[in-house]
C-alpha cells in the first residue's frame, strides 16, 4: 500500500518512513505543505500521514484540501495532542489523529487500519488454492509451509490475491507497491513476479496476462 508522510522534521521524518517500509509499505515524504499538494495531485495515496505545523502551506490547509478531493485517508500527526487540537483536526477532515510521541505499533496498526477503510472490504486472510495471506502479521503460507517473501513480493503478491482473480496490470503493481523513487521504466514488477513464482512453488499460481498484466489463475481464485 502507498503512504505518504508529511514531516518537516528530516531526521523523524526518516526514522518514521523506515519503519513504515519495514511494516510492508511504499513510503514516499514530503518535507512542507505545498510538496504534499503536488505530490497528491500525481500519485493515489491510500493514506497520508500528516504533521500539522508544517511550513509554507499549513497542514490543516493540505488536510482541509485533501479532504475535499477524497483521494485518501488522513491520519495527523502532531505534537498538538489536546483534545480540541484532535476535535479540530478531525473537524478539518482527518480521518484518525495520534499525538506526539507515539507508539509505533500503534501508528502502524491505525495506517492499517485506514487502508482498510480506504478499499472495498475484504476478508481479513486473503486466500487462494492453498495459500493463506495474513496481511496484520505479514505472513504468507502455502500448504501450511511458511514462505520468506520481501516485501516487495508480499506486497504485489497481497494486491493479486486482494483482486480475486481480475486482472492487475503492473503500472498498477508499480503504484501500489514501489514508492516514488521507482523507475517506470524498470523490470523491477516482472523481476519481482519471476521470483514470488519461483519461492511460490507448484502447482502455478499467478498467470501473466499478455499486455494487460497478472492474475491469479482462475481455478486458484475465490
Amino acid at each position: 500500500m502507498r503512504i505518504l508522510l508529511v514531516e518537516d522534521e528530516q531526521p523523524l521524518a526518516g526514522y518514521i518512513a523506515v519503519g513504515l517500509r519495514r511494516n510492508g509499505f511504499a513510503v514516499d515524504v514530503a518535507l512542507d505543505g505545498g510538496s504534499a499538494l503536488e505530490k497528491c495531485e500525481v500519485t493515489p495515496y491510500d493514506v497520508v500521514v500528516l504533521d500539522r505545523n508544517l511550513p509554507g502551506v499549513h497542514g490543516d490547509t493540505v488536510c482541509r484540501t485533501l479532504a475535499r478531493r477524497g483521494s485518501a485517508r488522513i491520519l495527523m500527526l502532531t505534537a498538538s495532542g489536546a483534545v480540541q487540537d484532535r476535535v479540530d483536526g478531525l473537524t478539518l477532515g482527518a480521518d484518525d489523529y495520534l499525538g506526539k510521541p507515539f507508539a509505533f505499533s500503534e501508528l502502524v496498526a491505525r495506517v492499517r487500519a485506514l487502508v482498510r477503510r480506504s478499499a472495498p472490504a475484504r476478508p481479513p486472510v486473503l486466500t487462494a488454492a492453498d495459500v493463506l495471506l495474513d496481511p496484520a502479521r505479514r505472513t504468507v503460507e502455502r500448504a501450511g509451509r511458511l514462505l520468506h517473501l520481501t516485501p516487495k513480493e508480499f506486497g504485489v503478491l497481497e494486491q493479486l490475491l486482494a483482486a480475486d482473480g481480475d486482472v492487475v496490470s503492473a503500472e498498477r503493481l508499480l503504484e501500489k507497491v514501489w514508492d516514488e523513487h521507482a523507475d517506470p521504466f524498470t523490470n523491477a514488477v516482472r523481476i519481482t513476479v519471476g521470483t514470488l513464482r519461483r519461492k511460490l512453488g507448484e502447482p502455478p499460481l499467478i498467470d501473466t496476462v499478455t499486455g494487460a498484466g497478472y492474475r491469479i489463475r482462475p481455478c486458484a481464485s475465490g
